[in-house]
């Protein structure tokens, strides 16, 4: 019960405050850069397979379309 009074108290833009002293705690201040750097890639690569796939998928079904 009392966990859920915080939860309200708490609202908005505090929680990114709080998550952020978080990952400071947890991973250390040098690390962040690295950290964002290594998420930053990730994200790009996610990007360049979901490019891949939706140019796949659009092949696939014009390649059906001519078959019919």
């Amino acid at each position: 019960m009392l966990g859920l009074g915080i939860a309200n108290f708490i609202a908005g833009q505090e929680w990114i405050f709080i998550i952020i002293i978080a990952v400071v705690l947890i991973f250390g201040a040098k690390k962040i850069p690295q950290l964002a750097k290594t998420f930053g890639k990730a994200k790009g690569e996610y990007e360049k397979g979901k490019i891949e796939a939706d140019r796949e998928l659009k092949e696939f079904k014009e390649s059906n379309k001519k078959e019919d």
